[in-house]
């Protein structure tokens, strides 16, 4: 298996020379590339600022905060009910399955709800 990411001339040629050469029978998917490292520890912190300023009196943990925000952009977001009466909790809310395009698009969205709800920004790359 090989991946290839195509950021210069040079790569889409190489990509263009495995699928010349690769045997009858395989597969090619082309997609765009998963969120970085730098993007999802973005997200954390902000999750985590917009948790300890409580927006609306609204008191969640950063991954609450991360279910609600993936749920008003439209990612499916499934509560499961908590076990020995617990409360329910959110699952199948997976940002690492998200492209970097739609990361930026949850960061983005983040900062707007933060601003408008007066966040204090920790990370120097939010404010």
């Amino acid at each position: 298996m090989q991946t290839v990411w195509l950021t210069s001339a040079y790569a889409r040629r190489s990509a263009h020379d495995l699928i010349d050469k690769a045997p009858a029978g395989c597969v090619v998917t082309v997609r765009e590339a998963k969120r970085t490292t730098d993007q999802n520890a973005k997200l954390w912190a902000m999750l985590s600022d917009i948790s300890r300023a409580k927006p609306e009196g609204r008191v969640h943990a950063p991954e609450v905060w991360k279910a609600a925000i993936m749920s008003a952009l439209g990612h499916e977001i499934i509560w499961q009910p908590g076990i020995d009466n617990a409360p329910p909790f959110p699952a199948g809310f997976r940002s690492s399955r998200l492209s970097k395009s739609q990361f930026a698009d949850l960061i983005t969205f983040a900062q707007e709800y933060g601003d408008r709800h007066g966040v204090r920004w920790t990370n120097e790359a939010t404010e």
